[in-house]
């Protein structure tokens, strides 16, 4: 088994590091205090052709998979933009899979190419209030007419709707007391993003404040019949195409930014000088740092395990799930070890390590928590019984 990076794998982790060094720490910590979405930066991907790194080149991508995805999403949360350089292209580079893999032709050619250029920027309108992870209770409702469907209903946690002018959105077309199995009925949207017909109300939050979370109100929203994705009915099968890939990208970013929260606490250790001699010197620096490097780099590994399974097309639920976690946890301990290293100072903004404490917190948290993962390993590695 060979876990090290192709050639052609680290010509693409420098070229997205190069490129993102564009963009300075001081960028990010202003567009973290001025909670402005990156225009600049997701721009800059779109020209160069990485948002469309994992989508097919009949639709203008580079027909890579999701492994060099992966890698390109970590060498932006590395490079020093964390979680909100990286959630301002997550959405381009995992949330159109649905299109690519169950689109028409048409909907290939019309809804893609626009989103890996920077020209149309979408939200992923899944979540709900008080329904969470149980996706089968939905209760925005897509009622069929003529020629399409009027919606609706409300989300919760949708990033991106304050600058964003598509969606793709997850309805019940279908009653969930008519269908045979709760899964049923739910179908898949990609569609414009009507203001009128949408209240977006913003949530401010702890971190990430560059890249927007919102509640959607969606009154009387009329989506023609050609922007639904696949079958009617179909649209949980579909969704489920691509929880794995979203785990195995959000565990990358974790792993970039647990490192470059590493190497930043451990250069200002050689730097720091108290009883005349670096704080690095000290055992009781060193090796909380180099824990926290081992268990982030053992992350990885199960990470890239995920990817390349699910590239090759084997079932990779398990990997996925494990890795988003390990990364997660182990990103945490990073952030927050490399802050205590630097003591008071890693209070301070200048310094940014608070800043990553904050936005690690995003994929320890979502898409799916921790407790469920356990519960998931539980019932399908250990075979308990399920929990929940």
């Amino acid at each position: 088994m060979d876990c090290s990076l192709t050639q052609d794998q680290q010509n693409i982790r420098d070229a997205v590091l190069k490129h993102c060094a564009r963009f300075s720490d001081d960028y990010w910590l202003e567009r973290d205090r001025d909670a402005v979405f990156p225009h600049e930066f997701h721009q800059s991907m779109a020209e160069a052709g990485w948002l469309g790194i994992a989508m097919p080149e009949a639709v203008g991508g580079a027909g890579l998979g999701i492994t060099e995805a992966a890698l390109m999403m970590q060498a932006v949360a590395e490079s020093g933009g964390g979680m909100a350089a990286a959630s301002s292209i997550h959405g381009p580079v995992f949330s159109m899979q649905p299109v690519a893999q169950f689109g028409t032709e048409e909907q290939k050619q019309r809804m893609i190419p626009p989103v890996l250029r920077g020209e149309d920027r979408i939200c992923f309108a899944v979540t709900e209030p008080n329904v969470g992870l149980d996706t089968t209770k939905l209760k925005t409702r897509a009622e069929k007419r003529d020629g399409g469907y009027l919606v609706n209903g409300e989300k919760i946690w949708i990033s991106v709707a304050q600058v964003a002018n598509k969606m793709m959105l997850l309805a019940r077309t279908t009653p969930l007391a008519d269908v045979k199995r709760k899964t049923d009925g739910l179908s898949l949207f990609f569609t414009d993003l009507d203001r009128s017909k949408i209240e977006i109300r913003l949530i401010h939050k702890m971190g990430r404040h560059a890249v927007d979370s919102n509640m959607l109100f969606i009154s009387d929203l009329w989506i023609p019949e050609e922007d639904r994705i696949g079958a009617e009915g179909d649209g949980f099968r579909i969704i489920l195409h691509g929880l794995n890939p979203e785990r195995v990208l959000l565990g990358a970013e974790a792993v970039g930014l647990g490192r470059i929260a590493i190497q930043r606490a451990a250069r200002y250790a050689q730097e720091r000088i108290v009883f005349d001699r670096p704080i690095g010197m000290n055992q009781g620096i060193q090796h909380p740092l180099a824990k926290c490097w081992a268990q982030v780099e053992a992350a990885n590994l199960m990470v890239m395990k995920a990817a390349t399974l699910f590239d090759k097309g084997q079932d990779c639920g398990i990997e996925a799930n494990a890795g988003k976690y390990l990364a997660a946890e182990a990103g945490f301990e990073a952030c927050h070890t490399a802050m205590l290293t630097l003591g008071g100072m890693g209070y301070a903004q200048e310094y940014h390590l608070e800043r990553y404490l904050r936005e690690i917190l995003i994929p320890r948290t979502a898409p799916v928590s921790p407790h469920m993962i356990l519960n998931f390993l539980a019932e399908k590695v250990l075979g308990l019984p399920k929990s929940y």
